[in-house]
Parts: C-alpha cells; sequence; structure tokens
C-alpha cells in the first residue's frame, strides 16, 4: 500500500511520516520511507544523528533509473523518450518491494528499524531551470513499476502545501494522510487537497496533530467533519527525540492514532485496475499538454500491472 503524507509546512507531516513508518516497521511488517519533501529531513526524523547518509538520491540518477524501469518494453525506445508518467507495459522492468534488484540495492539505506529513499534536495545547479517535480519524477516512475502487496507499506513524505496536484504523483497512492494543526491555515490546505482528491476520487484523510484541548479538537470537527480520521496530542516524547534525547515510548493516545492510520489503510484492498486507468490518464494529459502527441504510444492498451504481471 502506498501512504502519502502532505500537509502546510510546519504542520508536522515529515514528523508523522517517521513515526508511522517506525510504528509499520516494529510490528515486522515491510516498509519503505521515502523523502520526497524539497526539506529533506526525514532521515533526521527517524532518528538518523551525524554525518549525512551515503543515499544515492532518486532525482540525481533519473536517467539510470529510467534506462532500467524500460526494460525491454518496445513501446519506449530510449531513456530520452521515457518521461515521469510513462506507465509500465510489457517488457517493462517491474519491482517488489525492497526486492533484490540494482535499484533498491543502489538506492535503500536503513534509518534504524526503517529502510530509507531519498529524492534529494534542489540544489544550486537547478535554480532557474529545473523545478523540484523533475526530482519527484523519479519517485513517481518508481511507484508506477512497483508491484506491492497487502500489508506491504511504501510511506512518502511529500512537499509541502497543495504542490503535490502538480504532477500526476498524486495519483499513485492508496491513502493520502492530510496533517492540520487546528488552526485556519492549518486546514485551508484541507481544503485545497479536499477540492482536487475528490475531482479524481483519491482517499483522503485528515490527522489533526498538536492537540492541546477540546477546544482544538473541536475546532478541527466542525472545519473538517468526517475526514478527520484521528489526531495526536502534544508530544513530549516527539519533542525529545527531535532534540536527540529519545527515552521510553510514545505516549498512549499517540500510539492508539498510529493504529488507526494502519487500519484505515489496510481497510480497502487495492483496486489495480482503477490506480493503472489514473496513471494512464496522467501520461495521456502530459502528452496533450506539452510533452508530445507520440507519447500517447508508450500506453500497452492491453496491460495493466499487479500481481498476475510477475508471473
Amino acid at each position: 500500500m502506498r501512504i502519502a503524507f502532505v500537509g502546510k509546512g510546519g504542520s508536522g507531516k515529515t514528523t508523522l511520516s517517521a513515526l508511522f513508518s517506525r510504528h509499520l516497521a516494529r510490528s515486522g511488517a515491510p516498509v519503505l520511507a521515502v523523502d520526497g519533501d524539497i526539506n529533506q529531513h526525514l532521515a533526521e526524523a527517524l532518528g538518523h544523528d551525524g554525518p549525512p547518509l551515503d543515499t544515492p538520491p532518486l532525482g540525481a540518477h533519473l536517467a539510470e533509473i529510467k534506462d532500467f524501469l524500460r526494460g525491454t518494453n518496445p513501446r519506449i525506445a530510449s531513456p530520452e523518450a521515457m518521461i515521469k508518467t510513462t506507465p509500465p507495459g510489457r517488457g517493462s522492468r517491474l519491482l517488489t518491494l525492497l526486492g533484490d534488484d540494482e535499484l533498491h540495492a543502489r538506492h535503500v539505506r536503513r534509518v534504524g528499524d526503517v529502510p530509507l529513499m531519498v529524492t534529494g534536495e534542489f540544489d544550486e545547479s537547478d535554480l532557474g531551470v529545473a523545478c523540484y517535480h523533475s526530482k519527484l519524477g523519479a519517485v513517481e516512475l518508481y511507484l508506477g513499476h512497483l508491484v506491492d502487496g497487502p500489508g506491504e507499506y511504501v510511506v512518502v513524505d511529500m512537499t509541502a502545501g497543495a504542490d503535490a496536484f502538480a504532477s500526476g504523483l498524486f495519483a499513485r497512492f492508496d491513502m493520502t494522510f492530510l496533517v492540520a494543526e487546528p488552526t485556519r491555515k492549518g486546514v485551508s490546505v484541507y481544503r485545497q487537497y479536499r477540492d482536487h482528491a475528490r475531482e479524481f476520487g483519491i482517499r483522503i484523510g485528515v490527522i489533526g496533530n498538536k492537540v492541546t484541548g477540546e477546544d482544538d479538537l473541536l475546532f478541527l470537527k466542525e472545519e473538517v467533519g468526517d475526514d478527520l480520521l484521528t489526531h495526536l496530542v502534544q508530544s513530549s516524547w516527539v519533542r525529545a527525540a527531535e532534540q536527540g534525547r529519545e527515552q521510553g515510548e510514545l505516549e498512549p493516545h499517540n500510539r492508539h492514532a498510529l493504529n488507526v492510520l494502519r487500519e484505515t489503510v489496510d481497510s480497502r484492498p487495492r483496486d489495480w485496475t482503477a490506480l493503472h486507468r489514473h496513471a494512464v490518464e496522467f501520461h495521456l494529459r502530459n502528452a496533450r499538454a506539452w510533452a508530445g502527441e507520440d507519447l500517447a504510444s508508450q500506453v500497452d492498451p492491453d496491460f495493466v500491472p499487479g500481481p498476475a504481471s510477475l508471473l
């Protein structure tokens, strides 16, 4: 299952991404965390303390990733012809979660219990000539070629605000969790996501964060309604961990909230046909808008990724 954490900058989405990834890993579930934020802090949130990880960023190796994933697909003539929305077809190299392949071997490093991939920072060479979505294209292609099963989880810490809707990446997830503080600014991003998500049938759930009392919770319920799944209270454990002095266990209420998130994710099996249909739709939209109509020929009309495609 693929899960995105989104929200206003400072809402706590990176912290929640890390908490949920660690919660899954400690239960024994296969999990991969992906730092897809322009501010690359997920490793630290997972508990890394020391020199930067030697994790080759996905965004810096996009050409190699394209060449690897296209495999022998006859509809993709070269890595240069492949764009971030190009869907897999017969001959494409499909991935299993944390499988024995060169992409995972190169780009995954463990932080404590959690395997981590990073998109990479927006560096000086990008200034004025590229947008961060070019780096996120590697994540989009990875998810598009991943055949993950029930009880397996990819947790992606996304960019802040509603920026994720600027690419087709938002349609690659089974569930999008929007982290909202109990403030007007906190719920304003929710309204943008809600409207976009409804247009494309995307599942969205709101996690209230930094809740200090009944007034905060009532505010969130009034503003968000039934989309409010659960909430986390102000956490001294999280603050201590952020200061490098992690000790004891997360508060019982906050542990319960993480259980609710997992139950929500597990409650609805994946519809591979619908997921692939969304991917094809966004690829064709990109082909018409800027990439050239000829890229529509990259769509294999008789192919749907899923467990059967691995046989």
